[in-house]
C-alpha cells in the first residue's frame, strides 16, 4: 500500500468469522508470529528482551488483548495497521512509524488496514525472564476470554507446524 489509508467510517470490531467472500466460520486470518530473538538482559537482572516479527496477512485481525507483564515497542516494517489501545481513538500506522504499549494496556484493535496487501511489524517486549520461561506466549499475551480458545489454539498449532 503506497499511501496511508483513510480511517474507516466505523471502527472495526474483532470478529474472525467476517470475510465477505467466504462463507466459513473463522475464515478471517490471524497474524503469523515468528520469534526473532530472546535474551536475558545482563544489566537488568531478572528481565529479558523478546522480539517477534508479526505478519498480518490481508484482512488479518487480532482479537482484543493485553500484554499483562510486558512493555511493548512496535515498529511497522511494511503495510499499514489499525491500532487502538484502551479508550484512545484508533490510529493508522505505516512503514517506519512506531508505537508503544504500557504494561497491561488493552489493545482493542490490531488489524491489517488492507484487504489485499500484507503488513509486517516488529514487536519488542521487555518482561520478567521467569514469566517468559514458565509460561511462554501465554505469559505475554492475554487474549480476551471470548476469543482466547479460538485464537490461541490456532497460534499454537501454526507455531508447531513451523
Amino acid at each position: 500500500m503506497s499511501s496511508k489509508p483513510s480511517h474507516p467510517a466505523v471502527e472495526p470490531i474483532y470478529d474472525p468469522r467476517y470475510f465477505p467472500i467466504l462463507n466459513h466460520p473463522y475464515s478471517r486470518p490471524h497474524p503469523i508470529l515468528t520469534l526473532i530473538y530472546q535474551h536475558e538482559l545482563p544489566n537488568c537482572p531478572g528481565k529479558s528482551i523478546f522480539s517477534m516479527l508479526v505478519t498480518f496477512p490481508p484482512n488479518c485481525s487480532t482479537p482484543p488483548h493485553t500484554h499483562p507483564t510486558a512493555f511493548v515497542a512496535v515498529s511497522v516494517l511494511s503495510g499499514h495497521v489499525f491500532n487502538k489501545m484502551n479508550d484512545n481513538p484508533m490510529t493508522i500506522f505505516g512503514p517506519g512509524e512506531v508505537f508503544f504499549e504500557g504494561i497491561g494496556c488493552r489493545h482493542r484493535i490490531s488489524d491489517n488496514a488492507s484487504e489485499t496487501e500484507e503488513a509486517k511489524i516488529v514487536a519488542t517486549m521487555v518482561l520478567d525472564t521467569k514469566v517468559l520461561e514458565e509460561k511462554g506466549i501465554q505469559g505475554i499475551l492475554n487474549v480476551d476470554e471470548e476469543w482466547r480458545e479460538i485464537f490461541m489454539s490456532e497460534i499454537v498449532k501454526r507455531n508447531r507446524a513451523a
